[in-house]
């Protein structure tokens, strides 16, 4: 974060950082606000953070008790993002994207169908054909199985402070799926959750940051 002494053009470049190792969630997220309120003072650059955290289930403003059938051990977190229950941990990728909407324009709809084509874009090249669901945020491939034959790749929860976006989307790259069995994965019973490797995929964390670098600014397009 760049010192508060002096304050920063707000179209300078993109911060795009990765962080490496399973980071712990609510430090990580205290983080992120103090990033965020930066931003809004001009005191920081828009930013995206990629990383891992250590496993945690978290429910969004939409999130219901009973949608947490059997979390054992692993700590659950009620936070201000929406969506629903959803789980993080390793092989999973978060990507965590602090966008200035003042100037991109005050539009929550288009961001997170921005969102949504960014993740497509970046699954595409990886031979993976995601699409949207009416109405449930997030990315999905047919897979053929349970009820609907659709299984969720990727998730999106956004929260907006005074047009500040926090929070994003989370990947699943090579988790341990059977995380999810201890959730109703954000309130959907008509769709599975997958991942690259379930799908038979093969591709690294850096693989799929690479891809996500190249992607983001077809949708989210530089202020310079």
């Amino acid at each position: 974060m760049q010192s508060p002494s002096r304050q920063l053009d707000t179209a300078q470049k993109l911060d795009w950082r990765r962080l490496r190792g399973l980071q712990p969630y609510q430090p990580l997220i205290d983080k992120m606000e103090v990033n965020v309120a930066a931003i809004r003072q001009h005191l920081a650059t828009e930013a995206v953070w990629l990383l891992e955290h250590s496993p945690i289930y978290t429910g969004g403003t939409s999130a219901k008790n009973e949608d947490l059938l059997a979390p054992g051990s692993v700590p659950c977190i009620h936070v201000g993002r929406g969506g629903q229950w959803t789980w993080h941990g390793p092989g999973q990728r978060v990507v965590y994207v602090m966008l200035d909407l003042n100037h991109r324009g005050k539009d929550v709809r288009s961001l997170v169908n921005g969102l949504e084509g960014w993740i497509i874009a970046s699954l595409k090249q990886f031979g993976i054909n995601g699409f949207r669901r009416n109405n449930l945020p997030g990315i999905w491939v047919y897979t053929g199985n349970g009820i609907s034959g659709l299984d969720k790749i990727a998730s999106i929860g956004i929260r907006i402070t005074r047009w500040i976006t926090w929070h994003g989307c989370a990947i699943n790259l090579n988790p341990n799926l059977s995380a999810y069995d201890a959730i109703v994965p954000c309130g959907v019973t008509d769709g599975g959750v997958t991942s690259f490797a379930n799908l038979g995929v093969s591709a690294s964390m850096d693989d799929l940051d690479r891809a996500l670098e190249e992607h983001f600014p077809k949708f989210f397009p530089s202020l310079l």
